[in-house]
């Protein structure tokens, strides 16, 4: 029988049932076995049967999906000696320390002389059968265009570049470029985020050439350190980021919220170069020392007047003097112009602690004549315009926005959306304010 015909007939029985099987062999025969990834891997890591075009692993962190896309990079080059394999992720650097050489990588899956040689100056991959693998960012989708392949192994495609609709552009040129060979097909693993290019790939599904394998961080428990597993259950266990980032579900918008996911996820951008003219530091304090969190979000305005949020420095049920200590830090770190706080529940008091805690930045002390929802209209309004980005990442306060009901209700995570109050004072502040003659700021010494 050929190693085509032996993987598909244990890919065809139960897991309990390889398990069994793998039981009955002697050490010298599990040793000979170790790297036939056919008996150690999980059922829903192993390619689906059937004649499918789109392979998409769509799971929580430590599922297995990277060494499930290298063992399926492995298995075709070794089948097929005239393979062209596109392997795309967000940057070249990313493809080769996780993709390429990474603990689960493809290198790693191979034991010496059938491992690929890897020319770094060139993205490729040569096999010793002659199949070839070559490496691509998807921040870069012209870099797509031209370029034939039969396969293309695409990781974590919800971190792809979605500014100016790179993440799609990269998808769209490799789909149109994987036409080698009599079945192209794609194997996508990634951790699900709300974005353009997954929600597409998801409302394909229904597609008889499309499968979906989903799966959560504990269906691989048990190669997982124990300590891990249960510090993450304890820490983000029935959070909005635990659902996204452990079990690996989709996070839906909610109807009629003034922000939704898809939207953040076209304002974000990893990184922001522009000069900043001012950087201001909203603040909504909490009611008591048992309130919810001290909201503390940094944004700014550049000098062509694009919003950045740049940081989320909330504290969870702080004192007064820990909050305004964690007010006044931020502000120094930052070098912010001024910071805005909402005076409601405290008053003149506000800005005594806040200057008692040594913070020497100009303090605005606001008062919300008016709801949250109507407050936070205009801010949402800016974003809609594409007026206003979020430097990295802040699944926190970007879980409290996506609650913010255009009616005056909040339906997010905890009580009250005390961070994106900050940040509605915040850019209510730099962009929606009295106007202010910018200046150029320093970062030297």
């Amino acid at each position: 029988m050929s190693g085509t015909e032996n993987q598909r007939a244990l890919t065809a029985l139960d897991d309990p049932e390889r398990y069994d099987f793998l039981a009955e062999l002697s050490g010298d025969e599990r040793d000979l076995l170790e790297n036939y990834w056919p008996l150690w891997a999980r059922r829903e890591q192993l390619p689906p049967s059937g004649n499918w075009r789109l392979w998409m692993i769509c799971a929580g962190r430590g599922f297995g999906k990277t060494r499930a896309g290298a063992e399926w990079v492995r298995h075709i080059a070794e089948e097929d000696p005239s393979a062209r394999i596109a392997l795309v992720t967000r940057s070249i650097a990313e493809a080769r320390a996780v993709m390429v050489e990474g603990e689960s990588g493809i290198i790693a899956c191979h034991q010496y002389p059938e491992a690929p040689d890897f020319e770094p100056s060139l993205r490729r991959l040569t096999w010793p059968n002659g199949a070839q693998a070559t490496l691509y960012s998807a921040s870069e989708p012209e870099s797509l265009r031209g370029p034939q392949h039969g396969y293309a192994w695409c990781d974590e495609i919800a971190k792809w570049d979605n500014s100016s609709e790179r993440a799609i552009k990269a998808w769209d040129n490799l789909q149109m470029g994987l036409r080698l060979g009599d079945g192209p097909k794609a194997l996508a693993t990634t951790t699900p985020r709300a974005v353009p290019l997954m929600r597409r790939l998801i409302e394909q599904s229904d597609d008889a050439d499309v499968v979906i394998t989903r799966g959560s961080t504990y269906d691989n428990a048990e190669h997982l350190p124990p300590g891990f597993v249960r510090t993450i259950r304890n820490q983000y266990a029935r959070t909005a980021l635990g659902r996204q980032e452990l079990d690996g579900e989709l996070l839906a918008d909610i109807e009629g919220a003034l922000w939704s996911r898809s939207l953040l996820e076209r304002c974000r951008e990893p990184f922001s170069a522009d000069p900043m003219a001012r950087i201001v530091v909203g603040v909504d304090p909490p009611a008591s020392a048992r309130g919810d969190a001290c909201g503390i979000v940094v944004c700014a305005v550049t000098q062509d007047g694009q919003g950045k949020v740049l940081a989320d420095a909330s504290v969870l049920r702080p004192s007064p003097e820990r909050w305004a200590r964690a007010v006044a830090s931020t502000a120094m770190h930052w070098k912010a112009d001024r910071v805005v706080a909402e005076a409601n529940q405290g008053g003149a008091m506000v800005e005594s602690v806040l200057r008692a805690a040594d913070c020497q930045m100009p303090i605005r002390l606001v008062h919300a004549s008016r709801g949250k929802s109507a407050r936070a209209e205009p801010v949402a309004a800016l974003y809609e315009a594409g007026r206003v980005k979020h430097v990295g990442t802040f699944p926190k306060l970007e879980d409290e926005m996506c609650g913010v009901m255009a009616g005056g209700t909040y339906e997010g995570p905890g009580r009250s959306p005390d961070r994106a109050d900050a940040l509605v004072w915040a850019l209510t502040e730099l962009m929606l304010g009295a106007r202010q003659s910018p200046r150029v700021r320093s970062f030297g010494n």
